[in-house]
C-alpha cells in the first residue's frame, strides 16, 4: 500500500493541547499481520477526551492515535474468520493506550479483537452505539441476569444525558420498562422522546440509610453520592448496575440495602472477554437495539474533535459525538 491517511495523534506524554490531525504514510500498516480495517465512523468518549487532555495517564505509548473505538468495513484479513466486505468494530483491548486507536481512516487490529457487527446494522448506526451502547446493553444484560426483568417497576438512570445513559433509555424503554431519567439538565422533551416516562432531578435524599423504596432497577453512570442515593431508594431484590465515576470514585453507603431489602449491586466492566463482546453485540442487533440513534448521535470530522473533546470534559455533551472519517 502507497499514500498516506489522517489520524488523530498525541505525540507525546504531557503534550498541551488536545492532539492534532496527522497524515501518516499507509506503507507499515500490513505488516504486523491481523485484520486492515478501512475506517468509517468512530463515536468519541469521555475517555477520549481524558486522554487527549493528558488525564488520568491512560495512554502509555507515544505517539498514539486516540480513539478507545472503531467502526469499518475490513479491507484484508490473515484470519479466515474475516473476509473484505465484513462490516465490524474494534473496541478496547489496549485501543488508544498501549496501541494506535480508532480516529483513523485505516486500523491494523489482531484479529482476536474484532467483532462482526450484527447483520443489518448500519455502520452509522453502529458508531453511535459503539462502547456506549455496548456498556448499556451489558449492563441491562447483566441486570436480567440478576432477576429484573422490564415489569418489575419504575428503573432509574442518572446522568441521563450521557451517552451510556441516553442509549441505556432507548434500549430499556424498547424492553417495556418504566424508564425515569434523573439529570441536572432542563427537560427540553429530548429524554422523552427516546423512552423516558419522567425526567428528574438528582435525587435527593436524607440521612438515613433506607430511603422509599422505588426502583425495581436503576443504571448508575455517576457514582460517589449518586450511587449511594439509587442503592438507598432501590426496592427490595431490585439489581443496580454501575460503570461510571463521573461524580466521584468514593462510595460512602452502609450495608443495610444489601442485608435489609436484598439489593444488588453489579459493577460493569465494557472491556469485557470476546465471548461476551459477540453475545451482546448480538443482542444489540436484535432486542436491544436503540430505536432512536439518529438522534443520539451527532456527526463530526475529524477535524472537529477539539470542539467534541472540550464538550465532553466540560459537561456540554449530550448524547454521543460520532466521527465521519472519510469527511
Amino acid at each position: 500500500m502507497s499514500g498516506t491517511y489522517r489520524a488523530w495523534r498525541v505525540e507525546r506524554e504531557g503534550e498541551p493541547g488536545l492532539g492534532a490531525l496527522r497524515e501518516l504514510p499507509l506503507a507499515p500498516l500490513r505488516e504486523a499481520g491481523g485484520v486492515l480495517v478501512r475506517g468509517a465512523y468512530a463515536g468519541v468518549n469521555y475517555k477520549d477526551a481524558l486522554s487527549a487532555a493528558g488525564r488520568g495517564k491512560i495512554v502509555r505509548t507515544f505517539p498514539c492515535t486516540l480513539g478507545i473505538e472503531h467502526v469499518g468495513v475490513v479491507e484484508a484479513s490473515d484470519d479466515p474468520g474475516f473476509a473484505p466486505g465484513d462490516a465490524v468494530i474494534v473496541h478496547g483491548f489496549g485501543l488508544a493506550a498501549e496501541r494506535d486507536g480508532g480516529f483513523t481512516q485505516w486500523l491494523q487490529a489482531p484479529a482476536d479483537r474484532v467483532v462482526p457487527l450484527p447483520a443489518g446494522l448500519p455502520l452509522a448506526e453502529a458508531a453511535t452505539i459503539g462502547v456506549a451502547g455496548y456498556t448499556a446493553a451489558l449492563a441491562i444484560d447483566a441486570m436480567q441476569a440478576n432477576g429484573w426483568t422490564p415489569c418489575a417497576g419504575p428503573v432509574a438512570v442518572n446522568g441521563a444525558t450521557g451517552g451510556v445513559a441516553s442509549l441505556a433509555i432507548d434500549m430499556l424503554a424498547g424492553l417495556g420498562a418504566e424508564v425515569h431519567a434523573l439529570t441536572r439538565q432542563p427537560d427540553d422533551g429530548w429524554l422523552r422522546a427516546l423512552g423516558a416516562a419522567t425526567v428528574v432531578p438528582p435525587l435527593a435524599v436524607g440521612g438515613r440509610p433506607l430511603e422509599a423504596a422505588t426502583w425495581s432497577g436503576a443504571i448508575d453512570s455517576l457514582g460517589g453520592a449518586a450511587l449511594d442515593a439509587l442503592l438507598r431508594t432501590t426496592k427490595p431484590d431490585g439489581v443496580v448496575a454501575a460503570f461510571g465515576n463521573a461524580a466521584g470514585n468514593e462510595l460512602v453507603t452502609s450495608v443495610l440495602p444489601f442485608i435489609l431489602r436484598g439489593v444488588r449491586l453489579l459493577g460493569i466492566n465494557a472491556n469485557s472477554p470476546m465471548r461476551l463482546r459477540r453475545r451482546i453485540w448480538a443482542r444489540i442487533g436484535t432486542d436491544l437495539r436503540p430505536r432512536h440513534a439518529a438522534s443520539i448521535g451527532t456527526t463530526i470530522g475529524l477535524a472537529d474533535l477539539p470542539r467534541a473533546l472540550e464538550a465532553l470534559l466540560e459537561g456540554r455533551g449530550r448524547g454521543r459525538f460520532v466521527v465521519d472519517l472519510g469527511a
